[in-house]
C-alpha cells in the first residue's frame, strides 16, 4: 500500500512541475542560466513601442551557420526559438543606420562602447572572429552584454529585429 501511495505522490509531483513549467512558458517566463545577465527567472514583456537603444531584450538568434557553430561550441543553450536554441538576453546598443567599428573594442558612431573589449579566443582557447564592422542595416539590432565573455554582436554582428520577443524583465535573479 505504501509503495502505491509513493507512486501517486511521484506522479502528482511530476504533473505539478509540468503544469508550473507550462504556465511559466505561456506567461513569458524564462530561466537565464548564462552569466551574460543575472541568473534566475526573467519575464518577456511585450514591447508596445519601437525598440530603443538601451533596451534589455529577449531575441531569438537567426538560423544561420554561424549560430549553428555557436551552439556546437556551447555558447547557446537549448530553448524554444526556431532552431531549438534559447533566446538571448542582451542590451540593444545600436539601431539601423548607426556605424559599428571594431578594433580592440567596439565603437558606435565613433564613441567607445563600455565593456566591449574584443577577444580573439573563447574560454576553451578556440579562435573567435569579431564582427568586421559596418552600418547596422534596416531591420537589424546590434546587441551587447557587459559580461567580458558574452557571445554578442561583437562577434555575430547585427541580428534581424524579427527575432525580437520583447523586453527582458528580471523577476527573481541573482548576480553571483
Amino acid at each position: 500500500m505504501t509503495r502505491h501511495r509513493g507512486s501517486h505522490l511521484i506522479a502528482s509531483s511530476a504533473l505539478l512541475m509540468i503544469g508550473i513549467c507550462a504556465t511559466g512558458f505561456v506567461g513569458g517566463y524564462r530561466l537565464n542560466l548564462t552569466p551574460s545577465e543575472p541568473l534566475g527567472l526573467w519575464q518577456i514583456v511585450r514591447l508596445d513601442r519601437p525598440v530603443a537603444s538601451g533596451d534589455l531584450v529577449f531575441v531569438c538568434p537567426p538560423v544561420t551557420s554561424q549560430f549553428e557553430e555557436a551552439r556546437r561550441r556551447g555558447y547557446l543553450h537549448f530553448g524554444l526559438c526556431r532552431d531549438w536554441t534559447a533566446p538571448l538576453i542582451k542590451t540593444v546598443v545600436a539601431l539601423p543606420g548607426q556605424r559599428i567599428d571594431t578594433g580592440s573594442q567596439v565603437m558606435i558612431d565613433g564613441r567607445p562602447l563600455d565593456s566591449s573589449h574584443l577577444r580573439t579566443a573563447d574560454g576553451e582557447g578556440r579562435a573567435i572572429e569579431p564582427f568586421a564592422g559596418g552600418i547596422v542595416p534596416s531591420g537589424h539590432l546590434f546587441l551587447h552584454s557587459p559580461y567580458a565573455s558574452s557571445y554578442d554582436s561583437r562577434y555575430f554582428g547585427p541580428v534581424p529585429d524579427k527575432g525580437l520577443l520583447g523586453l527582458a524583465r528580471p523577476v527573481l535573479t541573482f548576480d553571483p
